[in-house]
């Protein structure tokens, strides 16, 4: 059953609303021992030598190398105050030599859904959309569901997961059927979406529950495409990516893809035409390196001189500022795209929904939902937050969060789905926390005005 969450409070201000709680789970979730082990070691970016990360750096991984699944190559982009490392581990492919790199690309599924809350939040700056356009605006006339529209459906309803639409299209699991384990997507494109979109129940009144729905934010990138008038992916290459550094940050293939591993057998890339803005890019830590720092300092990454910037800088601080916010137990918000954690609420032991039993980003995004046992929970102020989003595809799963008081950040991106995904994003979750908690001592210092790329950062 989906996850429906009551919007308790509707905070005022620009666009930005409440999630699941995350919680931090025992940091060896398998149960492991953390005794030193080589092979768990993680190494900097290959491409130059096995430079190793900080020795303390590298204890705080293991447990998370180890959660990540086996089998499949791994990489890890931190940000700790001023340094900056890329960690990797294992091969592009079982059948390969080829190590992981940072420049190694891997599929975010539903870690896409910040960098389309991030492209409407660009576009609204601009004044090329509104947060409260109705989606009748940017649909054909046959092509709206049925819903009263005395309170219609918008854009903003979408990236918050308030729209009431259900969490895959309509018809999407019949057509994928007989192509489970291919490409059971592929076929269905943005045709087949507005075909079905006129059958597709929409549940309670937009605006006034949280349920989380991949063809809310998929289809949330289609009508920001159709307002621009551009495919989707070129788009968002044009208005975040281009400007933002992001040079291998696509939804296409690449010259250097990752292969993903589900119960140790290879399994095809995860294609999704009719819902890019959901689930279908790909990305390395290098450019995950340069996206953190974008949003831990908006002046970090230099941007273009051009008028246009100014709305891309606007767009990084929006999609950090809570739009609706529910406190039960964990005090979880939901922002555009990402989720607000405050680290001094209490912890409670909020579950998360199911995930998508098709495979599409099958996390719900939301996090961990086990109540944290680091021990942490006495370190942090009231007012201290992170910002995170999980994502799953068929063989990838992906972490990422910062925090910016802290000037931290951590993305992990897994080319092996664990069998046991769920502590993999809480191992992910504790090291945030972990890193959060370090870089509280006194005389901590504040990230640098500039972030290097991956190869320099591994030896930071």
């Amino acid at each position: 059953m989906p996850t429906t969450v009551p919007v308790d409070a509707i905070i005022p201000g620009p666009p930005l609303l409440s999630a699941d709680p995350v919680d931090r789970p025992s940091s060896d979730p398998a149960g492991e021992s953390a005794d030193d082990d080589p092979a768990d070691d993680a190494t900097g970016d290959t491409t130059d030598g096995p430079d190793r990360i900080p020795a303390d750096l590298n204890r705080l991984l293991r447990p998370l190398f180890r959660a990540a699944g086996p089998g499949g190559g791994v990489a890890v982009a931190v940000i700790r105050g001023e340094e900056r490392a890329v960690a990797c581990r294992g091969t592009t492919d079982r059948s390969s030599e080829q190590p992981v790199r940072a420049d190694t690309r891997f599929e975010l599924g539903s870690v896409t859904k910040t960098f389309t809350g991030l492209l409407l939040a660009e576009m609204a700056a601009r004044g090329d959309v509104r947060y409260d356009d109705p989606i009748d605006r940017y649909l054909p006339a046959n092509a709206r569901p049925g819903y009263p529209h005395e309170r219609p459906i918008t854009l903003l309803h979408l990236a918050t997961h308030t729209s009431g639409l259900p969490r895959l299209p309509v018809g999407l699991l019949p057509a994928a059927a007989p192509r489970w384990f291919t490409r059971p997507y592929a076929t269905f494109g943005p045709a087949h979406l507005l075909r079905a979109l006129p059958r597709t129940p929409v549940r309670g009144t937009p605006g006034t529950q949280v349920r989380y729905s991949n063809l809310g934010c998929g289809l949330l990138g289609l009508l920001l495409a159709n307002a621009a008038g551009q495919r989707y992916d070129d788009l968002l290459a044009a208005r975040v990516c281009g400007p933002l550094g992001l040079v291998d940050t696509s939804c296409g293939p690449g010259r250097e893809d990752a292969g993903g591993y589900r119960r140790g057998r290879r399994v095809p890339s995860c294609g999704l035409p009719a819902l890019p803005g959901a689930a279908a890019l790909r990305s390395t830590a290098d450019d995950m390196l340069r996206y953190l720092q974008a949003h831990l300092s908006l002046d970090a990454v230099p941007l273009p001189e051009r008028a246009d910037a100014t709305a891309l800088r606007t767009a990084l601080g929006d999609v950090r500022r809570p739009l609706i916010g529910r406190r039960r137990g964990g005090g979880t918000r939901l922002c555009l795209g990402w989720n607000q954690r405050l680290l001094g609420a209490a912890e409670g032991a909020n579950g998360i929904g199911p995930g998508v039993g098709a495979g599409v980003g099958s996390g719900d995004g939301h996090g961990p939902g086990r109540a944290c046992g680091d021990g942490l929970g006495g370190a942090f102020g009231e007012d201290e937050e992170v910002m995170f989003h999980t994502g799953s595809t068929r063989g990838f799963g992906t972490f990422v969060g910062f925090s910016p008081q802290a000037q931290v950040g951590l993305a992990v991106m897994a080319g092996a789905r664990s069998l046991r995904s769920r502590g993999f994003v809480q191992n992910a979750y504790g090291t945030l926390r972990a890193l959060v908690a370090q870089c509280r001592v006194p005389g901590a210092t504040r990230a640098p005005s500039s972030a290097p790329r991956g190869r320099d950062a591994a030896r930071a």
